[in-house]
């Protein structure tokens, strides 16, 4: 059944993954983010595939804006049956006595309180309707702190804890919550940690295979369509030779 599917933070990364890979199911899609260009420009792209998109463009720490957006939605959008709260980031690896506040407010803003703006605004219509899904994206950094992590893994275990009191607060009703947790994924994702500088941010990926968006958007739609008696609550999805947020075996480079 073609459902209507919102997904936050949809320019870049797994959220833009996500956007081809709902569309590729016959979804229609809400796609937001904060460079209108981008979101034309991917809207254009999937148009032409025959999906219907809708696109919004703001950044999920201002909740004014998202909840007047979200209100006035035309009327063949307002049921929302998938939320992604994809939106998303790192910054920094400083030990934590040597971190930026405002990389900390940043990370806090968005990955937090972003995510729980739009779960606010979309989940209400959810409950009413008794049938929807929100699928959070969190991370393996959400089960252990590693070296340099220290903010951005705390905001990651808290979407796992958002995540999981959400279920418990819908369970006796048919909306299901899934905490998506990827392990190495490359994408833009390092290089906004580094503030753009793409020599660091690449050696990230030296001496292994990481994932992508579009492994991690697969997991998205198998989740949104699985029978509904089935809730996948947590997947954690690494690359084969990730064992942990912290544990990554890497080919030896050959001198």
């Amino acid at each position: 059944m073609k459902k209507t599917v919102l997904i936050t933070g949809a320019t870049s990364g797994i959220g833009l993954a996500c956007a081809r890979r709902f569309a590729d199911n016959g979804d229609q899609l809400i796609l937001t983010g904060r460079n209108a260009q981008r979101l034309a420009e991917i809207e254009q792209e999937l148009t032409a595939k025959g999906t219907s998109v809708l696109t919004l463009t703001f950044d999920v720490r201002d909740s004014t804006l998202a909840a007047q957006l979200i209100a006035t939605l035309p009327a063949q959008w307002q049921q929302i049956d998938v939320l992604v709260n994809n939106a998303g980031l790192a910054l920094g690896l400083e030990p934590e006595y040597e971190g930026n506040p405002e990389d900390w407010d940043a990370m806090i803003d968005t990955n937090i309180k972003g995510l729980l703006t739009m779960t606010r605004l979309i989940v209400p219509r959810m409950v009413e309707r008794n049938r929807g899904h929100v699928i959070n994206v969190g991370s393996v950094a959400g089960d252990a702190a590693y070296a340099g992590g220290n903010v951005y893994c705390a905001t990651k275990a808290a979407v796992k804890a958002i995540t999981d009191g959400l279920r418990i607060d819908v369970a006796n009703t048919a909306v299901r919550v899934t905490n998506l947790k990827p392990g190495l994924v490359e994408t833009n994702f390092s290089n906004i940690r580094f503030h753009g500088d793409t020599h660091r941010a690449a050696t990230v990926y030296q001496g292994i295979k990481p994932l992508t968006g579009d492994d991690i958007a697969q997991v998205a739609v198998f989740a949104a369509n699985a029978p509904e008696h089935v809730q996948i609550a947590e997947v954690l999805t690494l690359a084969t030779h990730q064992a942990s947020g912290s544990v990554i075996a890497r080919a030896k480079s050959e001198e």
